[in-house]
C-alpha cells in the first residue's frame, strides 16, 4: 500500500456518514428492485437534471447525485478510497487533482474493461490521455468538460492604446508574444494600465504552449533544463520589469473589481471564466470581448467521471456515465450550465455553431474556445506538478513585489524544488 494511502486513513467515520447509510445498509443496496447509484460531484454541473432524464428511460436505476465544495469533495473521496469503504459508485475528479490518484489504480475500475476504448474517438486526444495511464491501457475516467484558454480583453482599454478592437483584427495584430510585448508597452504608455492582471496568468499561458512542463513521462524532474519553461519564466519577468504586469492576484476582491473597472487590458483565461467576468463586471457588457491568444492555447480546468473499485454496480455506473457524456448531452450541459464540451462532434452541431453571447459583443465565444481546444498541447504533469508550480510562482512574486533578480529567484526556486522532492 502506498504511503499516502496510509496517511489518509483518518476520517473513515466521516466518510461512512457521507455515504448516507443511516439505516446501516449500503446506499447502493437495491431497493424495490432498483439499482441505486451514488454519484459524487462538485460545483454546479446540472447532472442531477440529466440523471432524472436517464432514470425516466431506465426505471430500474436510481441515481443519487451529491454535490459538495471542490476541496471537501476531493478530500472526502481521498479518505474513502484510502479506507476502502464509503466511496460512491461514480466520483468526479478535477483535472488538477487526478495526478493525486495515479498511485491508486487498484482503487478504480479500469473503464477499458467496460468498453471505454470504443468511446475514445469521441473525445479530444489530449483530454483522453490525461485521464488514462501513460501506456493508455488503464482509463481512470471519462472526460466531462474542459477549459481551453483564450484572450479576454477590454475593448475600451485596447482602443485607448490605439489597437483594433475587432476580435479577428486584434488576434492578427497580436499573433506572437513579441507582438504582445509591444502591445503591453503601448497600453502602459497610453493608458497607464497594465496589460494583464497578474504574473500567474501570463506565465501559465506561455507554459501551456510548451511541449513538456516540469516532469517527463518517466516522472523525472526536467524543469531546470526545460528551455521552454525557462522562456515562459523569463518572458513574464521581462514584462514585470517593464512595469506592464498588474498586481491583482486571482480571486481577490481587487482582481474582481479590476474586471468591472477595466483596470487591465487582457485576461488570459479559460472558457469557464466567462461566468466569472460576467459575475464580477455585470455592467461591462460589450466592453469585454474574447479572441485567440498569441501562438496557441492551453487548458485550465475540466473533470473526469470515475468508478471506484468498490462499487457493486460498475456496469450500471458505466452505462450511465457513457450516456451522460455523449456529444448530445455535452451540448445540453453547455447550453444549461456552460460546461465546455470535451467531444469535438459537439462543436459541429448547429446550436453550438450558431451560439452567440451578447455580453461579449454578440460574438460566438464557443467557436473561439473550440478553436483553442484544438490547439492544446498534450503534456504529462506528474503528481508533484503543483509543488513545482508553487515555487515558480513564488519566484515571480518576489520579482514583482520585492524587485528580486529574476535569475537568482529562478535558481533559488530550483533549489527549493529539489529539496522538497527529496523529502517526498
Amino acid at each position: 500500500m502506498k504511503k499516502w494511502w496510509k496517511q489518509a486513513a483518518v476520517g473513515v467515520g466521516l466518510m461512512t456518514m457521507l455515504a448516507g447509510c443511516s439505516d446501516g445498509e449500503s446506499a447502493s443496496t437495491p431497493k424495490d428492485g432498483k439499482v441505486v447509484l451514488d454519484m459524487w460531484v462538485f460545483g454546479t454541473t446540472g447532472y442531477d437534471e440529466l440523471a432524472k432524464a436517464y432514470m425516466e428511460e431506465n426505471p430500474d436505476v436510481q441515481i443519487k447525485v451529491q454535490s459538495t465544495e471542490m476541496g471537501d469533495h476531493h478530500n472526502n473521496l481521498f479518505t474513502a478510497l484510502s479506507a476502502g469503504k464509503g466511496a460512491p459508485d461514480i466520483a468526479m475528479i478535477e483535472v488538477g487533482e487526478i495526478e493525486r490518484y495515479r498511485d491508486a489504480k487498484d482503487r478504480f475500475t479500469n473503464l477499458n474493461d467496460l468498453g471505454a476504448k470504443d468511446l475514445q474517438a469521441n473525445y479530444l486526444d489530449w483530454v483522453w490521455n490525461v485521464g488514462s495511464s501513460s501506456d493508455g491501457e488503464f482509463v481512470y475516467g471519462l472526460p466531462t468538460d474542459i477549459g481551453p484558454t483564450a484572450m479576454y480583453y477590454r475593448k475600451d482599454v485596447v482602443e485607448a492604446a490605439g489597437y483594433p478592437t475587432d476580435p479577428a483584427e486584434l488576434a492578427s495584430t497580436l499573433a506572437t508574444w513579441a507582438d504582445y510585448t509591444k502591445f503591453a508597452e503601448e497600453v502602459k504608455a497610453k493608458t497607464g494600465k497594465p496589460v494583464v492582471d497578474n504574473a500567474e496568468l501570463i506565465f501559465n499561458a506561455k507554459r501551456d504552449q510548451a511541449s513538456e512542463h516540469y516532469f517527463n513521462r518517466d516522472n523525472e524532474l526536467i524543469v531546470e533544463e526545460n528551455a521552454e519553461i525557462r522562456a515562459a519564466y523569463d518572458y513574464t519577468a521581462e514584462l514585470i520589469q517593464k512595469g506592464t504586469v498588474g498586481n491583482m492576484p486571482l480571486w481577490t476582491p481587487e482582481w474582481g473589481q479590476g474586471m468591472a473597472d477595466g483596470s487591465y487590458a487582457t485576461l488570459l483565461g479559460p472558457a469557464w471564466m466567462q461566468g466569472v467576468v460576467k459575475g464580477n463586471a455585470p455592467d461591462a457588457a460589450g466592453n469585454w470581448l474574447v479572441t485567440t491568444m498569441p501562438e496557441g492555447a492551453g487548458n485550465w480546468g475540466g473533470s473526469y467521471l470515475t468508478i471506484p473499485k468498490e462499487s457493486e454496480y460498475s456496469e450500471e455506473a458505466y452505462e450511465f456515465i457513457s450516456w451522460l457524456l455523449t456529444p448530445d448531452n455535452q451540448l445540453n450541459s453547455f447550453k444549461d450550465m456552460g460546461l465546455f464540451p470535451s467531444t469535438p462532434e459537439t462543436y459541429e452541431k448547429e446550436e453550438f455553431k450558431s451560439y452567440t453571447d451578447e455580453y461579449f459583443g454578440g460574438i460566438n465565444t464557443a467557436q473561439v474556445f473550440a478553436d483553442a481546444a484544438a490547439q492544446v498541447v498534450d503534456v504529462y504533469k506528474g503528481k508533484n506538478y503543483l509543488l513545482v508550480q508553487g515555487e515558480i510562482m513564488m519566484a515571480l512574486d518576489n520579482v514583482l513585489n520585492s524587485g528580486g533578480d529574476p535569475d537568482k529567484e529562478w535558481n533559488d526556486a530550483m533549489d527549493r524544488i529539489k529539496q522538497r522532492l527529496e523529502r517526498e
